[in-house]
């Protein structure tokens, strides 16, 4: 039994698609997190712009949500390609993670620069708990909105969902304003680090101009944090209705 054991072929041994040998490999995880997470970076800033339509009125902002819903099955497609590429970002992220945790179990307790100006901040050090946090909220942010209550509403001469009245209800409540700031906030952080990194993972980012990706990536953070903001606090203030 044990010699036969021994002529079984390990994980390793066993053929691999080129597809898996490229998902395993450093370049190919590096390649992976950068593609996918521009591609939720630019989702994301989509998704808050359709949000800030609430700002012109409740009709403006079913009728957005009334466009998409029209869709189809388009709108499904679309859907499943961003799970699937959040579940890869994520995975890939997991994967890093717990690559460098087996490297070096205990961390470092500080962190210095040796030659070329390192770009480790607060941002870079988080990305796995932000991260963590952003798939958990996302979860609880589809079961409240998308499939939350249906009340409907009349828009152009037929019924539609007055999703823009569930908005409002939600943001009425303090506590899940609160909550939902606190989630932008790591939403923040994440997009600090990863909006420069994905492209310097891709390759595009030469040494001279990557101080001014960095300080494009801050601000790209900032603008979507506080453009999200901006709706909670602005109906939890009356600013809305």
């Amino acid at each position: 039994m044990t010699n036969l054991l021994k002529a079984l072929p390990s994980n390793a041994d066993l053929p691999q698609s080129p597809w898996l040998r490229f998902y395993r490999s450093p370049i190919g995880k590096k390649l992976i997190s950068g593609a996918t997470g521009l591609a939720l970076a630019g989702f994301v800033l989509v998704h808050m712009v359709g949000n800030l339509l609430l700002f012109l009125g409740h009709d403006a902002y079913n009728a957005y949500a009334e466009h998409l819903a029209n869709w189809g099955v388009l709108l499904y497609a679309m859907e499943g390609v961003l799970v699937g590429i959040a579940l890869l970002h994520i995975g890939v992220g997991v994967s890093v993670f717990l690559g460098r945790l087996r490297a070096r179990p205990e961390g470092y307790s500080t962190y210095q620069s040796v030659g070329e100006k390192s770009y480790q901040s607060f941002s870079s050090r988080t990305m796995i708990v932000t991260g963590s946090g952003l798939a958990i909220f996302l979860g609880l942010h589809l079961w409240t909105f998308k499939f939350g209550p249906y009340y409907p509403t009349e828009l152009n001469g037929h019924s539609v969902r007055d999703l823009a009245r569930l908005v409002v209800e939600i943001f009425h409540k303090f506590p899940y304003v609160l909550g939902y700031s606190v989630v932008l906030l790591g939403l923040g952080f994440h997009l600090r680090h990863g909006a420069w990194s994905a492209v310097q993972s891709l390759g595009v980012l030469q040494a001279g101009i990557r101080p001014i990706a960095y300080g494009v990536s801050a601000l790209l953070a900032v603008a979507i944090t506080l453009g999200f903001m901006a709706l909670p606090w602005a109906i939890y203030g009356g600013l809305v209705a």
